[in-house]
């Protein structure tokens, strides 16, 4: 069993009932649910320290499967946009042919959920890593970020060229491809990768990244869960700001076990979440980030 896995990539949404119903309509199902009634430790949850919660939703379990984490925090329906995150590639002839969107030029099928990022819908078979193929971002030097990605974060280069490159753990799981733009803005919706390593991995990674003059944006430390696993992170940055999360893949693995009454524990707190309704009796709108 290895233990260096790509594990899921993180979305800030405004709207939890409509980005999970839209998920759902691509056949992916909740794999855990967690309550927060303040910030975490590692900015889980972005630079907010208010109440907030973490859905894990995928297509299979974490152990096999890349998969999304949305964060949601309580206070705070829209976040401004920036031009960094250029998609999500999901490779299903079921998902591919369930879709009801035109195809475009490549032979792909193109959704925008409602936060607006992208979902690029391919008809192929899904590899043994699961339907959630890779991720592309965008990069405003390739070689620097290919060097940063493989040389500190220990990924393997699968393709290079001028415009573009493409890496990952091994060719069974996700990718991250990047593709050359001129300028990036993260803006208030930026994500997050992470991937599992083994702890002295995790603090290898930290301690070159350290010496090569690189952005440690959370340094090694040790998460606690209430009745699980407790989790060791570090937070790199990249060279284009990128946030990219080694977590310690013995404590990882038993915290992200499938919950079977995480879909219920979600729908419950959406039914519970009255936040629009405390605002509108206030005067208020919930604020945009």
């Amino acid at each position: 069993m290895t233990t260096r896995r790509a594990l899921h990539w993180v979305f800030k949404i405004g709207d939890r009932a409509q980005s999970v119903n839209f998920l759902r309509h691509l056949g992916m199902k909740v794999l855990r649910h967690e309550e927060f009634k303040e910030g975490c430790d590692a900015s889980c949850n972005g630079p907010y320290q208010g109440r907030w919660s973490k859905t894990m939703i995928g297509y299979g379990v974490e152990d096999t499967n890349f998969v999304l984490e949305l964060t949601y925090n309580y206070g705070i329906d829209k976040y401004e946009l920036g031009n960094d995150f250029l998609g999500l590639h999901i490779e299903s002839s079921d998902v591919f042919a369930a879709a009801k969107e035109e195809v475009t030029g490549d032979g792909s099928k193109m959704l925008e959920s409602p936060d607006g990022y992208l979902f690029h819908l391919e008809n192929k078979n899904a590899s043994s890593g699961g339907p959630v193929a890779g991720i592309t971002l965008a990069s405003t030097n390739i070689q620097a970020t290919v060097s940063f990605w493989n040389e500190i974060l220990g990924l393997t280069v699968f393709d290079q060229s001028e415009t573009s490159a493409t890496l990952g753990i091994d060719q069974s799981q996700a990718y991250v491809k990047f593709v050359h733009q001129a300028e990036i803005n993260h803006a208030k919706a930026y994500g997050r990768v992470a991937f599992s390593v083994p702890i002295s991995v995790l603090a290898d990674a930290e301690q070159l990244a350290i010496e090569k003059g690189f952005t440690i944006l959370t340094p090694f430390v040790t998460l606690k869960t209430d009745g699980k696993a407790d989790v060791s992170v570090v937070i790199f940055s990249d060279p284009d700001g990128y946030e990219i999360c080694f977590v310690g893949d013995e404590g990882f693995r038993d915290l992200s076990q499938f919950d079977p009454e995480g879909s219920n524990l979600l729908d419950k707190a959406i039914d519970e979440d009255k936040s629009n309704e405390w605002f509108a009796k206030k005067g208020k709108s919930k604020s945009s980030a």
